[in-house]
């Protein structure tokens, strides 16, 4: 007969949940005191352990995980939290739970859980639990199921070696979850380097992902590593995936495939060590099947599918987002700014086409611009249920974009420094890589440029 030991510090909660996965041939008891629950889990070897995480006490869900586990190997632990973050989903991940799930609960999905993890006890051969005490910040902010989700499987992904396809629209977060499996893995002290595919041309986009060699296109004064080669060890980001041309999506599966690069102009291949984690914005199966992008290389890139929700699906985290936001834009700004109540619940319920970046923007603004301490509703801006008067395009009616500021900024380092391109990359503090993408967005010749 399997037993169950439910944990929880509200004897309310633990005596529904155990009338919940009561059932004929099985033997579920409670505990809702920490300690008591430590120490019964540290001596009695119980098949499935279903705790809270959070039990206000010096005992947390995690320290009855580690008992359990230890005490029997085979038991399968399904942690609750209403407060989910990456960390503890990874502590909880990697210390051994089956499952993680939040509060507010579906029942169904409980009872689904807890089958599952009877089931998984009986064949399953465990292993101690080994403690985690490394917390990287992400900078990813949510506690709603669906982000819960996606922490759960960062923490998954990140002691694996195998190539993981983040999935979500765009400003939702996917090179924050691409940093965090990379801060949380065996290659977290090695480079993280990413590149976005759609914003640079395919030409360029070669040699920056492969290096090339000297005399191999006008400019290439002497061999550069690529960026495949600079991640050696780490990690490479490729956002925006979706937007490679097939000619270079057949060049990295080949170097996924097989471990290599072979620079532009060069006679031989460069052998590299980095994971590949991809992004995009795009449904890639529709682009399979439309012939836009290769199947091979979706099926060697989606190993590890990470679906990343839009902000419109967890609106309960918007206050939290917005609480972050705010606290680093005052602090930018040297000012102190707060949002009434009325105005966290428009934003709240606004649709957030851009999602967190979107968030994250308007809040910048908000603090820059609305002229009192309590921003309110009518300090919105009028899509959002503000007012009408843009004070923004008040105060900078008239000055030139920003593409065309940096475009007359590079003219003009350029022309100070007669049209050498190493120095002028040094004046304007970037490499020379970021100098040609620029120098090619803008249009601006640096053929005729000398590097003395």
């Amino acid at each position: 007969m399997p037993d169950l030991l439910v944990v929880d510090d509200d004897r309310d909660t633990c005596q529904f949940i155990s009338e919940l996965l009561a059932a004929p041939g099985r033997h579920v008891e409670f505990e809702s005191r920490p300690a008591e629950a430590l120490e019964r889990a540290a001596r009695e070897p119980f098949d499935v352990v279903i705790s809270d995480i959070n039990l206000n006490a010096p005992e947390s869900g995690l320290d009855i995980l580690r008992a359990a586990r230890l005490r029997n190997p085979h038991c399968q632990v399904v942690l609750i939290s209403g407060f989910g973050t990456l960390e503890t989903a990874i502590q909880a991940v990697r210390a051994g739970a089956f499952d993680y799930i939040s509060k507010p609960f579906n029942i169904s999905q409980v009872k689904s859980v807890v089958e599952r993890a009877l089931a998984q006890a009986e064949v399953r051969n465990g292993e101690p639990a080994q403690d985690l005490t490394r917390e990287v910040p992400t900078g990813l902010i949510g506690r709603t199921a669906g982000m819960l989700e996606v922490y759960k499987h960062i923490a998954h992904a990140a002691d694996a070696a195998a190539p993981v396809l983040i999935i979500g629209e765009s400003g939702t977060g996917k090179e924050l979850v691409a940093r965090a499996i990379h801060d949380h893995g065996p290659r977290a002290s090695r480079p993280f380097v990413a590149v976005n595919c759609g914003a640079i041309t395919e030409t360029l986009l070669e040699t920056e992902l492969f290096g090339h060699t000297r005399g191999s296109f006008t400019g290439a004064v002497s061999d550069a590593k690529g960026l495949f080669e600079q991640a050696t060890g780490g990690t490479i980001f490729l956002d925006e995936i979706g937007e490679t041309s097939p000619a270079l999506q057949v060049k990295l599966l080949r170097t996924i495939e097989e471990g290599e690069v072979r620079p532009v102009g060069a006679s031989r291949s460069v052998k590299i060590n980095a994971r590949v984690v991809a992004a995009t914005n795009v449904e890639l199966e529709r682009a399979v099947d439309g012939g836009r992008f290769r199947q091979d290389l979706f099926y060697r890139l989606s190993v590890i599918v990470i679906r990343v929700p839009p902000l419109r699906e967890r609106r309960a985290d918007v206050p939290l987002l917005i609480d972050a936001f705010l606290r680093n834009a005052c602090t930018r700004a040297g000012r102190e700014r707060r949002l009434s109540s009325g105005a966290v619940e428009m934003l709240r319920n606004f649709a957030w086409p851009g999602n967190v970046r979107e968030l994250e923007n308007t809040i910048e603004r908000l603090v820059l611009f609305s002229p009192g301490t309590v921003i309110d509703v009518a300090d919105l801006p009028p899509d959002m249920g503000g007012r009408t008067v843009n004070v923004e395009e008040e105060v900078f009616a008239g000055l030139p974009a920003l593409d065309e500021v940096e475009r007359r900024y590079l003219l003009h380092v350029l022309e100070a420094v007669g049209g050498n391109r190493t120095r002028a990359a040094e004046v304007m503090g970037i490499d020379r890589r970021t100098l040609y993408r620029m120098a090619e967005r803008f249009g601006i010749d640096l053929a005729g440029g000398g590097d003395r």
